[in-house]
């Protein structure tokens, strides 16, 4: 496995965690694009840039798959979607990166009620985490928005052998906080998401943004995040 170490000291302005109960909330595992930050826009943007420089146009279809998939999954189904299969997956990743990041240093807009749970999350003394399929580069860009300082371990895509939808990326978070998997909620808004979340043993929290979500057996589904505060996670793994 490569370097999973987190952004923080694992804890960090958490009170000790083993004398909880076996039901209590030990921590909650936060996806980052489309449930913390409303970025899947500016995902969209560059998307549709890169394919403009291929002289192409890509598909709603082709976008919709790439939701909650790895930098390079997104590009060979971007150069399928327009027909050129040819194009080196390297290459593309970089352009779009390079402008995406150009995009999030513009500031990144909260997803409703996600900045005030996080908060309330923080405040009642229970662990974070963020844990996502965007690589460590560009997370660092998004953490000017939503402050490094807020959670206690961050998971990136390039930080582990696996990506989402394997379990890893939520197994690899929990084990640097020091916590039960299941003593963990995690929140997330993509199929890919919520089948790594329900993998590793999370209870699992459903907020959609860009795609609707199916196949929810054994998983807790809320509109926004507005409607949610930390009583409600606390029952989840209760």
């Amino acid at each position: 496995m490569r370097n999973t170490e987190p952004a923080g000291r694992p804890g960090a302005g958490c009170p000790a965690r083993d004398d909880r109960p076996v039901t209590d909330l030990a921590a909650v595992l936060f996806d980052m694009d489309g449930t913390l930050v409303d970025s899947e826009k500016a995902w969209s943007i560059g998307l549709d840039e890169l394919a403009a420089t291929y002289d192409a146009t890509l598909s709603t279809a082709a976008r919709i798959r790439m939701i909650g998939t790895s930098m390079s999954e997104s590009m060979q189904i971007l150069h399928d979607d327009i027909g050129r299969p040819d194009l080196d997956i390297a290459t593309s990743v970089d352009r779009l990166e390079q402008r995406v990041k150009v995009l999030y240093r513009a500031g990144l807009i909260w997803r409703p009620g996600a900045q005030e749970l996080l908060a309330k999350v923080r405040a009642a003394g229970v662990a974070t985490a963020l844990v996502t399929a965007t690589q460590r580069h560009m997370v660092d860009v998004a953490l000017l928005t939503l402050g490094a300082d807020q959670f206690d371990a961050v998971v990136c895509g390039d930080e582990v052998d696996e990506t989402k939808p394997h379990p890893m990326p939520y197994l690899t978070a929990a084990r640097l906080i020091g916590v039960d998997i299941g003593q963990c909620v995690a929140i997330e808004d993509s199929p890919n998401g919520l089948a790594s979340a329900r993998a590793a043993g999370c209870a699992v929290l459903a907020v959609p943004c860009e795609v609707p979500l199916s196949d929810l057996d054994g998983v807790t589904l809320v509109p926004s995040l507005t409607e949610v505060d930390v009583e409600f996670l606390r029952k989840l793994v209760g």
